[in-house]
């Protein structure tokens, strides 16, 4: 295993500062203003009461409370309330809920091919064979992985449950319906309309069920979609999905929600949760960035402290956890100059990155798998970030300019093939009112329909967040078979015992000659090149290798023994 940097000495200095938004001027003097809402972290160790009496004095009213890790939602007509909260000796410090509003956050990594729809038209699609359901002759990762040979000995038992931390689930799509756990399934994000658009709801809470992001929809195809003859098939099609909505449709993804997700995970002994994205605003949090203001310095370490123990307290519930290694293409052991951060609430500015004291999380938290992507070659997708001290495996991910001088390059088959919201796909243009397919998105939107009339959408995408679902559900299925009739559910594995042996039953992959990988054949220049450091049996591009379900249902569990 991986040691992680993350420890609690580094979040020390946390203990007597407050968080606040970035860019927020509280006068010395300020009393009364309209109520707003705060994220409050209390001290480690401080009782939930202790807590909420402080709050109160500061001049707060607790409307959420999540005792596991301290943290409470506040409201609060005081404008100096986080000032005050600062002084609180029980209170680590308070963050405000404050939407100023910005465009949504779009990943331009995995929607590459729509960049250049153009350059894919009339190239070779990639076919993979004759496969269980219509469209997984198009789902080269799974034969990748050998998750298509796994599924005959193990395909997962419906009592392992994988949590989709993400921006929700459309349980309505005839592949995720079949697998799609109503009972544990929540909603931690409500919708933002400065940043998400009008709420579809009065509340602005969506209901269990629906994603009007995608991304989570696409994540859970992957993980689990049913092996039913009908559209596609996941790497454990059997196992349940359960929707955790921790982003925002725009595809933010806030603290609040995602400690309120995963705690909710632990309570719920989910089996494995994945983890496809970073806690906004910050690229990297940072304990005492000198670029940082005084305030940004504090949230950070406030973001820091709620996720180290939102993500032990998970681990020590018996959750699996999986996150991606991120879209940067950088060595996450030698980070560049963070220029996107913050993403929302202020403009972005130029901040040096220390490796020592800086996060990205959760994937750089404790306890979590960290994965890299690969392309149908088996190259490094030029975008996955990687190297030797944060990664753990690598899995398909997609790579659209995969394939270089051969027909391949370029095509959205290099990419990953999942489930995806109708609405989503009506919203972006490629299908119309009537539900069927807009001309020119033939080869990147595929639709099928049942004999009742119900109709699943299909859509590629590409990225590190592709990579992690093929983990998430190599994991689930060694749990269902390696697994013991423990627990709320009936089923568990300890954490550590799956980790172990998904690293021992990884495919090893040696480093490229030369080690120093240039991407100038695919149109990239020289801040893509990247060197991978490490020997065969682990390196900083494919960590333990690339995982192998086939292997890790076929390989007994050996307790303790480190890959």
């Amino acid at each position: 295993m991986v040691s992680k940097r993350f420890t609690v000495g580094a979040v020390a200095a946390a203990a007597s500062l407050a968080l606040t938004v970035t860019g927020l001027s509280v006068p010395a003097n300020a009393a009364l203003s309209e109520n707003r809402t705060f994220t409050v972290l209390a001290e480690s160790g401080v009782s939930g009461d202790a807590a909420v009496a402080a709050i109160t004095a500061a001049g707060g009213k607790v409307v959420a409370r999540t005792d596991e890790v301290g943290l409470f939602q506040v409201t609060s007509d005081r404008a100096d309330f986080a000032s005050r909260a600062t002084a609180a000796a029980a209170l680590v410090g308070a963050a405000e809920e404050k939407a100023i509003g910005r465009k949504p956050k779009l990943d331009r990594v995995e929607q590459e091919h729509l960049l250049a729809a153009a350059a894919t038209k009339g190239k070779a699609a990639r076919n993979n064979g004759k496969k269980m359901d219509p469209l997984d002759d198009k789902l080269w990762g799974l034969d990748m992985i050998r998750a298509d040979k796994a599924r005959k000995v193990e395909p997962g038992d419906r009592r392992v449950t994988v949590g989709v931390l993400d921006t929700g689930v459309d349980a309505s799509q005839p592949d995720l319906a079949p697998n799609f756990n109503w009972a544990l399934s929540r909603n931690f994000a409500p919708d933002i309309p400065e940043v998400d658009g009008p709420c579809e709801v009065a509340s602005c809470l969506d209901p269990v069920g629906t994603d009007d992001g995608g991304h989570g929809t696409h994540v859970a195809g992957t993980i689990g979609a049913a092996a039913n003859g009908f559209g596609l098939s996941g790497v454990a099609p059997n196992v349940s999905l359960v929707d955790l909505k921790g982003g925002q449709d725009s595809g933010y993804f806030f603290l609040n929600p995602v400690v309120n997700a995963l705690v909710h995970a632990g309570r719920s002994g989910l089996d494995v949760v994945n983890m496809s994205f970073y806690v906004d605003p910050w690229l990297y949090n940072c304990t005492a960035n000198p670029v940082d203001s005084p305030e940004a310095q504090a949230e950070q370490r406030t973001i820091i402290e709620a996720m180290k123990r939102a993500l032990n307290f998970a681990h020590r519930k018996g959750v699996t956890l999986v996150g991606s290694l991120g879209n940067n293409h950088e060595d996450l052991g030698a980070p560049r100059t963070d220029v996107s951060s913050p993403d929302y609430g202020a403009d972005p500015y130029p901040r040096p990155i220390d490796n020592a004291t800086c996060w990205d999380l959760p994937v750089e938290g404790p306890h979590v798998i960290g994965v890299s992507a690969v392309g149908p070659s088996g190259k490094k997708s030029d975008y996955s970030n990687y190297g030797t001290e944060q990664i753990s495996v690598a899995a398909p991910g997609g790579w659209f300019r995969d394939g270089f001088g051969t027909d391949t390059y370029r095509t959205d088959a290099n990419m990953i093939l999942s489930t995806y919201p109708k609405k989503v796909l009506q919203e972006e243009g490629a299908v119309d009112e009537d539900g069927n397919i807009v001309a020119g998105f033939e080869d990147s939107v595929f639709k099928q329909c049942t004999a009742k009339g119900e109709c699943g959408y299909y859509t590629y995408l590409q990225g590190t967040s592709m990579a992690s679902p093929h983990v998430s559900g190599v994991a689930a299925l060694i749990v269902s078979k390696h697994g013991k009739k423990e627990g709320r559910n009936g089923y568990g594995m300890a954490p550590d015992l799956v980790e172990q042996h998904l690293y021992r039953t990884a495919a090893e992959h040696a480093c490229p000659e030369p080690r120093l990988q240039s991407y100038t054949d695919e149109g990239r220049d020289a801040e893509f090149d990247a060197y991978c450091a490490g020997s065969l049996n682990f390196n900083g591009f494919y960590g333990y290798g690339i995982v192998d379900a086939y292997a890790a249902v076929k390989t007994p569990v050996k307790p303790n023994v480190r890959p």
